[in-house]
């Protein structure tokens, strides 16, 4: 499952790309992030809980999230499924990336999955409207420019 999604807001791009290279800042705009904690150490890690339900049914996941790139020069970041386990795990992939624009910034997201457990057009049409709903809390979020 590969699922795109992009927002403008009427901040800087700096400022935008604080909200979305922190995983603890998620559950406060994503209701599919229901927690994410920060690990201890380095690289920046998450232990994140995902949650999704559609109709009485509902599905949850628990991953270990590494920020495997930080770019706050160009404003990208990359996080990635690192379990400590030994054992294989679907994929998980969030590439995040900030432009400038004219009227503020916009942030370009981007996640991969590559498991079975979480596919179906159900699934997506879910982590579709919840995205829908981010984007509102996401913008609420972001500090106006001067």
């Amino acid at each position: 499952m590969d699922v795109t999604a992009g927002l403008a807001a009427p901040c800087a791009a700096a400022e935008l790309f604080a909200l979305v290279d922190d995983l603890s800042i998620y559950p406060s705009w994503l209701d599919l992030v229901s927690r994410a904690r920060a690990e201890p150490g380095a690289p920046p890690t998450w232990t994140v809980d995902l949650r999704a339900s559609v109709g009485p049914f509902a599905r949850s996941k628990r991953l270990r999230m590494v920020r495997t790139e930080h770019d706050t020069v160009r404003h990208r970041a990359t996080f990635e499924r690192r379990e400590l386990d030994g054992r294989r795990h679907a994929p998980w992939v969030l590439e995040v990336e900030v432009d400038s624009q004219p009227a503020g910034s916009e942030v370009r997201m981007h996640l991969h999955y590559g498991g079975k457990l979480w596919t179906g057009g159900v699934l997506e049409r879910a982590l579709t409207d919840q995205i829908e709903h981010g984007r509102e809390r996401l913008l609420a979020l972001t500090p106006p420019t001067h």
